[in-house]
């Protein structure tokens, strides 16, 4: 009878042992993103996430960040690769100073609808796969916002309307695009856009519905022209190391996971389009297509940013622009 304590106690201990060697075996990732926990980009994250728990059995948890709480958006990409967060999503286009390839999804009217972003997304991917590869990072996803149109106080009947307006900048093509119309370019990230709106540092911007759904643009912008000038990308990174680190079955998981978190934010990004628009429309504000001038206007500085852009790019942006337009 005395060995029955004897063996609660060891039992006690092999059960604690057990929950040590699954505790040691989980793996915790951090994932900041810039966008609010609402935000269908992060909302698709949060999946993500979910389902690389489930599939790895729990050895693998990742934690979502939103809304700049862990890292501002122009932060996120140097906190992977130095490996204080093992994970997050970028604003390609923020990153355009950096390597121009970065940057082609924001120049305007090159990929102006979600199949011409799709195509240009497969021209451009194996090149990033190279550049982050250097930089030990790998690109998981992507998915795209919806296509971006002009915010305004007054009516905008051509690009000469915007001249001396304050526009939000977001990324150096907005800036810009601010700077050929003659607009005033003003740094401002999406944690801070609804703010600067309401002290009158920002005026006007170029972004999607969904942006001026989450910033309620409407209550201080009255104007949305529907120019669909581009559709930049959110890319979701990884720490190479942090990934090369995993068991085979855990990185399966990952990118099974990626994988359908792709075409679900694709579907979600074309779906929050129509959305969002509709929302803008019953908060008041006007949703217009842009006057014939408009978009000459702006087709022009298209043109011009386009050249100037493959000028930057080199051998790497002609091989993307071939590969895109074949």
């Amino acid at each position: 009878m005395k060995l029955l304590p004897v063996l609660r106690s060891l039992l006690g201990a092999s059960a604690l042992s057990a929950i040590t060697l699954v505790a040691h075996a989980q793996t915790k990732w951090d994932l900041p993103a810039a966008y609010p926990a609402t935000n269908f980009h992060s909302v698709n994250l949060q999946q993500f996430a979910d389902d690389v728990d489930k599939a790895s059995g729990g050895k693998l948890k990742i934690t979502l960040h939103a809304n700049a709480s862990l890292f501002k958006a122009p932060e996120i990409k140097r906190a992977v690769q130095g490996g204080q967060a093992q994970i997050g999503e970028i604003l390609l286009a923020n990153f355009a100073n950096e390597w121009a390839v970065f940057g082609a999804d924001g120049l305007p009217f090159l990929a102006d609808s979600y199949d011409e972003a799709m195509k240009l997304w497969r021209a451009q991917k194996p090149l990033l796969d190279k550049k982050l590869g250097e930089q030990g990072l790998m690109v998981l996803y992507s998915v795209p916002w919806p296509p971006q149109g002009i915010y305004t106080k007054k009516p905008l009947a051509s690009a000469a309307d915007l001249k001396g307006v304050k526009w939000r900048a977001y990324s150096p093509a907005t800036g810009r695009i601010a700077e050929l119309v003659g607009a005033q370019p003003v740094t401002v990230q999406a944690a801070e856009f609804a703010q600067a709106l309401a002290t009158g540092v920002v005026e006007s911007t170029m972004t999607s519905g969904a942006t001026g759904v989450d910033s309620k643009l409407f209550e201080h912008l009255k104007f949305y022209y529907d120019t669909q000038a581009w559709l930049p990308k959110n890319a979701v990174i990884v720490n190479k190391a942090a990934f090369d680190a995993l068991d085979a079955a855990t990185k399966a998981a990952v990118q099974k996971a990626a994988a359908d978190a792709e075409t679900r934010g694709w579907a979600a990004s074309r779906k929050v389009n129509v959305d969002t628009l509709a929302r803008l429309r019953t908060e008041g504000m006007q949703v217009l297509p842009p006057s014939p001038q408009l978009k000459a206007d702006m087709a022009k500085v298209g043109e011009t940013m386009l050249k100037e852009w493959a000028d930057k790019a080199g051998a790497d942006g002609k091989a993307m622009l071939d590969a895109f337009r074949k």
